[in-house]
């Protein structure tokens, strides 16, 4: 019995420092430039930048770990887009009123439009071909 509680604690233990030793690997990963392709918006450039066409608009935090995780995928899906859709972030802590009336609970949430109108949203991470995929079903 004791023999089990030690290897059972010995275990809870490492899995304990692994997820530390993660955290602290992501919490300090650098931030990745958006690409040109991408539009940061705001308050005031929010409404006039989904009005018109097909948009996904990324909200994040700097704070947040899975939000810097999206950031490459992100790059990579303007890019491949061409302009044929927008891609678009919005940082939450900045304007907090947007993120309110979209009713964003968790980051990152993605948010697709269609003209003005939210047609789907997608919560976590996701790759590239999925957003693609999303995006494509809009075009």
């Amino acid at each position: 019995m004791n023999t089990a509680l030690i290897i059972a604690g010995t275990l809870l233990l490492v899995l304990l420092g692994y997820g530390i030793y993660n955290f602290r690997k992501f919490k300090n990963m650098e931030d990745v430039a958006p690409s040109e392709r991408i539009r940061i918006l705001s308050d005031k450039s929010f409404q006039h930048q989904i009005k018109k066409g097909v948009s996904l608009v990324d909200f994040w935090a700097s704070w947040c770990v899975p939000c810097k995780m999206m950031s490459p995928v992100l790059n990579d899906v303007a890019e491949e887009l061409d302009g044929s859709a927008n891609v678009c972030k919005l940082n939450v802590e900045q304007y907090p009123n947007i993120s309110s009336r979209y009713h964003i609970k968790g980051i990152p949430t993605m948010v697709l439009f269609r003209d003005g109108i939210e047609v789907n949203r997608f919560a976590g991470i996701k790759s590239k071909e999925f957003l693609i995929k999303q995006i494509n079903l809009l075009i």
